[in-house]
């Protein structure tokens, strides 16, 4: 069988690396794809964005099975368009895909079918959103409607902090069109955590746990980035709360999804906050998370292209999966400046080493030249290591870190913090 994989970054390498694991694939093409990802997928000249030339591509290589890593082909309806043309593609249509690609279309969506979430108020205009924030209580969270990467989401603690925010959305435009519409939310306290699940539309597959960290300084400082690291399991979420999880968040929503009319097909990825009144909904993702997925194909136990199959043939229930016992932590190397301005171009040392077959290194912003690796993003490494435990897990990762180098390379070294607490 022939895959596609659409993307180019760490959590397409990982499904990459884990599709090619099966034995039904025997070709995987990556569109674009990096050179990172030559090893396991051949890198295809097509961006993500070009719907009509990838479905072009998949008719004439006879591609089985296209599966879509980002989340903007999603919400521009991508899959809508391969089902047109008879192509077999894994993820929500458009209209399903609403829950990520408007994040006030997902609160409607909560409120109108009882999942719980913070509250909220929506502005489209800057005017009226200040005059709130002159009289509300602090902290407040301020995010952009639309698709931002993972960067439109402001913490902020003072009025101060709150205006300079919208300014940068709706003022100086930094998210474009994403930021046109705000949402000013409440500050919900508790342990965030990244609950992912498979569905049909009917069925259900839940996936194992992971807690991102998404600021980019240690201690959760600085701004919010699109996601420095990630472990799995979470030794503080108990069996209980990980069935209450699955109940009242994932279940529901795809409930809500069927009443609503839009069967929900694909990886629903679900930010949640453990309140002390019990889980809410931070946000909606239509897609595997990054750097979640990275985490969570590494302890996954089961032939992914079986899975991603059975979700659009509606039989969900005929397939399972297991999971590795073990700890699994991933830590992002980023270029200096990240979330904002960074410079591309730096050698990297270190990416021949033999890390041993419990670490793997999944490329984000790579490029190859003459034989030498250089970094071309902000997030550009994801390593990875599975350990006995969190503690094993985290020494072995960071143990990997150290043999990679790059001018300017940032990383927390504090990746799964929480999970070793008391």
């Amino acid at each position: 069988m022939k895959v596609l994989v659409i993307g180019s970054g760490a959590r397409e390498h990982a499904l990459a690396w884990k599709l090619r694991q099966s034995p039904h694939v025997t070709k995987i093409y990556a569109a674009p794809g990096s050179h990172g990802m030559a090893r396991v997928a051949e890198p295809v000249n097509i961006k993500a964005d070009a719907h009509n030339d990838l479905v072009a591509f998949a008719r004439e290589n006879k591609i089985d099975l296209t599966v879509v890593g980002p989340e903007d082909p999603l919400v521009a309806g991508i899959v809508d368009l391969f089902q047109r043309k008879h192509l077999r593609i894994y993820g929500p249509t458009a209209k399903a895909a609403r829950l990520e690609g408007s994040k006030a279309f997902a609160k409607d969506v909560m409120s109108r079918h009882g999942i719980q979430t913070g509250g909220h108020k929506v502005y489209d205009k800057a005017a009226p959103a200040l005059e709130y924030l002159a009289n509300c209580d602090y902290p407040v969270v301020i995010k952009a409607d639309g698709l931002a990467a993972g960067k439109g989401v402001f913490i902020c603690r003072t009025q101060e902090e709150a205006e300079a925010a919208v300014a940068e959305a709706m003022v100086e435009k930094r998210f474009g069109d994403a930021g046109r519409k705000l949402l000013i939310e409440d500050f919900l306290q508790g342990e965030e955590v990244s609950v992912h699940a498979i569905s049909d539309g009917h069925n259900i597959l839940p996936l194992c746990l992971a807690q991102d960290h998404k600021p980019v300084g240690d201690g959760d400082t600085g701004e919010n980035t699109g996601g420095m690291g990630t472990y799995s399991p979470l030794p503080q979420i108990t069996d209980t709360q990980n069935a209450v999880l699955e109940r009242d968040v994932v279940v529901q929503t795809i409930h809500a999804m069927n009443r609503e009319g839009e069967p929900y097909k694909g990886t629903l990825f679900v930010g949640c906050m453990m309140t002390k009144q019990g889980p809410k909904v931070l946000e909606y993702n239509v897609r595997f998370g990054d750097p979640e997925t990275q985490s969570i194909m590494m302890r996954m136990k089961g032939d992914l292209f079986e899975v991603l199959n059975a979700t659009i043939d509606g039989k969900l229930d005929t397939v399972e999966v297991d999971w590795d016992p073990r700890s699994v932590v991933t830590v992002v190397l980023a270029s200096g400046g990240y979330p904002r301005d960074y410079e591309k171009g730096y050698k990297i040392k270190g990416l021949d080493t033999d890390f041993g077959p419990d670490v793997q290194v999944f490329h984000a912003g790579t490029k190859k030249v003459d034989g030498d690796w250089y970094t071309n993003g902000g997030r550009v490494l994801s390593v990875c290591a599975l350990g006995s435990d969190l503690k094993d897990a985290r020494a072995r990762a960071y143990a990997a870190v150290d043999k990679i180098h790059f001018d300017k390379m940032i990383y927390r070294k504090d990746i799964g913090f929480r999970g070793l607490k008391g």
